[in-house]
């Protein structure tokens, strides 16, 4: 393990698709040996660049651009429809010009980039804004809602285009799509690093039910949503598929145009 005298400095995503990587962390053999954090995505990815954490959950996107090593072969990804990442939309796609995004959001919004301009032809502006669909869409043609925030929504309940992007970018490309991975420096991408990662979703693939009942009512979920998001829709590991998936994503999101100045994009 690099430097011994310290634990390993963990940022976890605080979203219900991260809780079954880390809860043998929280409650398995691997309780105690990371300092465990928890934050949105995009404040992984800053932690990670600028030091403040050893490992991350980080934004696929933010990979290269970090110049980080994966550490382990657990992911967060979806093999088509994935729930938690929607593009709401008040006209129709090809003709959306300003996209309010998910300010927690960097990879979902360099996928709906990707989405709008290789099938319906847009380049958008794009605005930060709070995970709230009303006030999105008050500013927007579009919105990108990911994570719990979008588990809360009822899509056929919205009087608007809903469009599921893990969905999207299976039709589109017939791969998986990773959305984020563990992610370091590369004195940590070490095999006695990953096992513990790894046996830590081990603990937690095993436990979903325990995972569920824990977790969704604190978050303000439906307990069959949750299960069968994380039982069913969401892919955990990164196998030769969610590879491919990742690299052609990395690929399409790096030849995206630059945004506008008032489209203000980070990613």
């Amino acid at each position: 393990m690099p430097n011994p005298t310290r634990k390993p400095r963990v940022c976890a995503v605080s979203y219900l698709n991260t809780i079954p990587l880390v809860w043998g962390m929280l409650h398995g053999d691997q309780q105690g040996l990371f300092d465990l954090d928890f934050r949105i995505p995009a404040q992984c990815a800053d932690r990670l660049a600028s030091g403040e954490a050893d490992i991350g959950i980080a934004p696929a996107v933010e990979v290269p651009r970090i110049k980080l090593a994966i550490v382990s072969r657990n992911c967060i990804a979806s093999d088509g429809a994935v729930r938690s990442i929607l593009l709401v939309s008040k006209t129709p796609l090809d003709q959306v010009r300003v996209l309010a995004a998910d300010s927690s959001s960097r990879t979902s919004v360099a996928l709906t980039r990707v989405i709008l301009a290789r099938k319906y032809g847009v380049t958008p502006a794009i605005v930060r804004h709070d995970p709230d669909t009303e006030a999105m869409l008050h500013v927007a043609d579009a919105a990108v809602i990911i994570g719990d925030p979008a588990l809360r929504v009822e899509p056929s309940r919205l009087p608007y285009l809903v469009k599921d992007l893990g969905e999207e970018w299976k039709a589109m490309t017939g791969l998986p799509m990773v959305f984020a991975v563990w992610a370091g420096r590369e004195e940590f991408a070490t095999s006695e690093i990953a096992e513990r990662f790894e046996a830590s979703y081990r603990f937690g693939a095993a436990r979903l039910d325990e995972i569920v009942a824990q977790e969704s009512a604190p978050r303000g979920l439906d307990k069959a949503l949750a299960y069968d998001y994380l039982a069913r829709l969401m892919r955990f590991e990164l196998g030769p598929r969610e590879m491919q998936g990742l690299e052609l994503f990395l690929k399409y999101a790096s030849e995206l145009p630059a945004a506008d100045k008032a489209g203000k994009v980070s990613l």
